[in-house]
């Protein structure tokens, strides 16, 4: 599995979707998650960036684990999610940062059709808040933006997980650019 998670992690980095030692990735594995380490280097993963752990509550690998670890558990609990992708795409952080509502309406057709409305939400990197927030907006939405932090998306696998993750950047990017073209 973590084969899968460092090919993912390699396609983030390689199209700017992340800085390399930013963003996690998980996968649900029954009771329990595959989650990267703390400070892993996403184009750089390998056995050892990995971390199993619990879905039940907190243990002892936590503290290796990525800070997002909470929220992981969260979105697993709340949501049929079987694969986590955080990212912190340039243009998603920027719209939420723009944003006068608590969602973006993308303006693009493949955005309209394969997102709908983003949500746009709050709460501190790795907090409680950020959990319960995070997991209510995915359990009617395949991504979602932290204001001013990033995106989270999930899928079946880690695949569709990436591509709601590049779906949401890109219909951020093509709003960004109507706005401002349409302001001029």
């Amino acid at each position: 599995m973590w084969r899968e998670i460092a090919r993912i992690g390699k396609k983030l980095v390689d199209t700017g979707l992340v800085e390399s030692h930013f963003g996690n990735i998980s996968v649900r594995v029954g009771n329990r998650m595959i989650i990267t380490r703390s400070g892993s280097a996403l184009d750089e993963i390998t056995e050892d960036s990995v971390v199993e752990v619990g879905l039940d509550g907190t243990c002892a690998l936590d503290v290796i684990a990525s800070s997002e670890a909470i929220v992981h558990r969260a979105i697993y609990k709340n949501t049929p999610a079987l694969a986590i992708v955080h990212a912190h795409c340039p243009f998603a952080v920027t719209m939420s940062l723009l944003a006068d509502d608590e969602t973006i309406e993308p303006s693009d057709s493949e955005g309209q059709y394969f997102l709908g409305e983003i949500p746009i939400i709050k709460g501190g990197i790795g907090s409680d808040e950020l959990a319960g927030n995070v997991s209510s907006a995915l359990a009617t939405h395949k991504a979602a933006i932290v204001y001013s932090h990033g995106t989270f998306a999930i899928g079946r696998v880690l695949d569709e997980a990436y591509v709601m993750t590049t779906q949401v950047e890109h219909s951020c990017k093509i709003k960004y650019w109507y706005d401002l073209a349409r302001n001029r």
